[in-house]
């Protein structure tokens, strides 16, 4: 795969990516540190050693995102912050009698928390002097577009916040403040590892999809890094798709 030639400058940035320390997360996470910018990711695990990665140059909080006392700590805890990317989060398939459960926690990772947490960042983010202006990114999927009947709950928490971004994108713009989404086609992921290993399944996806192939975590980062940069300052409450072709080609 060709590597892109496009470069961004968030020297000195201050950015806050959740769930870090794997897939998307973290490669956006290393995307911004290799722009310059100084980096916090939030994860489950006490400390950054707890996990087989390497972590280093990055700054580790420990988060759960469905706490919303921890949520605010965590912002209360930031020197200032130019970029919220709003990405942590999981899928939980449930048996019929935790079906409700499970959709109200999966609502309450992808939807709830990234309200919570944009709000509690909401002065941090005022005082951006970020070129083009603070950016709050939301990870979205596929699924807020198409039906998901394994994890519903999965799907209904990426469609809102997929609105959540339009709302932010109103109420703060006069702050300076752009909202936007990034909704993450099939990517190779550990979260998604099961999908890509049974060939019958990943091959009748990728047979929908036009270009023929799963996609990489460092190309939504690379979308999330658009959105964030000056070359995005006149794009807010959008979401972009980045599914290589999978959601038009019936």
């Amino acid at each position: 795969m060709a590597k892109g030639t496009a470069t961004y400058d968030f020297e000195d940035a201050r950015v806050l990516v959740t769930g870090g320390t794997s897939g998307i997360g973290l490669a956006t996470a290393k995307a911004f540190k290799d722009a310059g910018a100084q980096v916090v990711i939030t994860g489950t695990r006490t400390t950054s050693t707890d996990y087989d990665i390497d972590l280093s140059g990055l700054t580790y909080r420990q988060l759960d995102i469905e706490n919303t006392v921890e949520i605010l700590a965590l912002a209360d805890g930031l020197d200032g912050l130019d970029v919220l990317v709003n990405n942590a989060g999981s899928v939980r398939i449930a048996a019929p009698d935790e079906a409700i459960d499970a959709f109200e926690q999966m609502v309450r990772q992808h939807l709830f928390a990234a309200h919570h947490l944009s709000d509690a960042c909401l002065e941090l983010l005022t005082q951006s002097s970020l070129p083009g202006g603070a950016s709050v990114v939301g990870i979205a999927s596929l699924t807020s577009y198409m039906a998901n009947p394994f994890a519903p709950g999965y799907g209904a928490g990426k469609a809102g916040m997929m609105q959540l971004a339009r709302s932010q994108a109103t109420l703060w713009a006069p702050r300076g403040i752009r909202s936007n989404c990034v909704a993450a086609g099939n990517t190779a992921t550990r979260m998604t590892a099961p999908m890509v290993e049974m060939e019958a399944l990943s091959a009748t996806m990728m047979e929908r999809t036009a270009l023929k192939r799963w996609g990489q975590p460092e190309e939504i980062a690379d979308a999330v890094l658009f959105l964030s940069s000056d070359r995005a300052a006149f794009i807010t409450g959008e979401t972009v798709l980045v599914d290589g072709g999978y959601l038009f080609n019936m």
